[in-house]
């Protein structure tokens, strides 16, 4: 176990941790809303610094990204816990955790740890242990061709300790970074991370604070909207927008309107929005997949807003996952599955055949 950062201790050996928009109060001997933070005797300990649930190489535009370094492939890393509980979450053998396991795990690797250190004087990393420690991210990115790590699976910022020594590191090696966020960072860890990370891809699953009660068991949206503005206007972050539509919950018009003019009227013409199809899974299973005609319905939606990039995803293959010059027309970036083809983007990131820029970092 690491000691966390961001917590104020309170009378009584109580904590209240400043990670999350949750701002847990922990009696000692508890775990905070993640099950990843521990209070032990006044002090708050992450259990999982350098416990890696699922660490693989993968193409950008998987997270997705679809205008920062297109092509590229990045790191991929993720540990247990969530600070949400999504009633449909794909990853939900990996975020709903149990805090007693984890602690066990914890405890298991700190004696691996001092054990290897005893025989050897060495701290080095220990795979069978699901150790990947902050030094050997980088290193692992450029031995598997990743340009850039992201910090995905479960929500990065319960993680905060571990992914801000490795984003250290990685900006050091000439790497770029991405959370893939559900966006319930408070300001104070936003601005803890905010200087070692190139790009945020958060989800807004909806405008209304009932879908985020219902379906994620957080109060309001608010919180979500101001730490991705705060990411792009402070930080200068490239940000990008998923919303996963689900049928009857938030897929109503007026609420894809307001999410398209917000992103509009607050990020930008330019800011890309992933709209993608939601499958049937955990509580949510009675529900049909997203028709297409929904997603599409919803990409016009966004256009008529101003948005100039309004993705369709996971679909398999589906024109609406290409990139097409605003200005001209010109087919830009053809996008096959994970096939990326830059048919007229030029070294700046605008488009060959105009020169109009497009958002795009090359």
């Amino acid at each position: 176990m690491k000691e966390a950062i961001l917590y104020q201790k309170l009378k009584k050996n109580k904590i209240q941790c400043n990670v999350c928009q949750r701002h847990c109060l922990i009696l000692d001997g508890k775990k905070g809303y993640c099950r990843t933070r521990l209070n032990k005797k006044g002090k708050l300990y992450t259990l999982i610094y350098g416990l890696a649930s699922s660490v693989c190489s993968d193409p950008i535009e998987k997270k997705p990204v679809f205008h920062y370094r297109p092509g590229t492939r990045a790191l991929s890393l993720g540990t247990w816990g969530c600070n949400f509980r999504c009633v449909f979450c794909q990853n939900y053998n990996l975020t709903y955790v149990n805090g007693k396991s984890l602690e066990d795990t914890a405890r298991k690797v700190n004696k691996l740890e001092e054990k290897v250190q005893e025989e050897t004087g060495d701290s080095r990393e220990i795979p069978t242990a699901g150790i990947l420690k902050p030094e050997a991210i980088s290193k692992l990115a450029q031995k598997e061709n990743c340009q850039g790590i992201a910090w995905t699976y479960n929500e990065p910022v319960i993680w905060l300790e571990y992914t801000l020594e490795g984003s250290k590191l990685a900006k050091r090696m000439g790497l770029y970074t991405v959370y893939v966020t559900n966006g319930y960072a408070t300001t104070a860890a936003l601005d803890t991370i905010g200087p070692y990370l190139d790009v945020w891809r958060v989800d807004i699953k909806s405008m209304e604070d009932k879908f985020y009660q219902e379906i994620a068991k957080v109060p309001k949206v608010s919180p979500i909207l101001q730490s991705t503005i705060r990411a792009k206007k402070k930080w200068k972050m490239h940000v990008e927008v998923v919303t996963n539509v689900i049928p009857g919950m938030n897929d109503s018009e007026d609420n894809l309107r307001k999410t398209a003019q917000w992103i509009f009227e607050n990020l930008g013409a330019d800011t890309p929005w992933h709209i993608t199809r939601f499958f049937p899974y955990l509580e949510l299973k009675h529900l049909p997949p997203t028709p297409i005609e929904t997603l599409e319905r919803a990409r016009e939606i966004g256009q008529k807003a101003g948005l100039k990039f309004v993705y369709l995803g996971n679909l398999g293959s589906h024109p609406g996952e290409n990139t097409t010059c605003p200005k001209c027309g010109a087919l830009v970036i053809e996008r096959t599955g994970y096939q990326v083809d830059l048919l007229a983007l030029d070294q700046k990131g605008n488009c060959k055949k105009c020169g109009q820029g497009l958002n795009i970092v090359k």
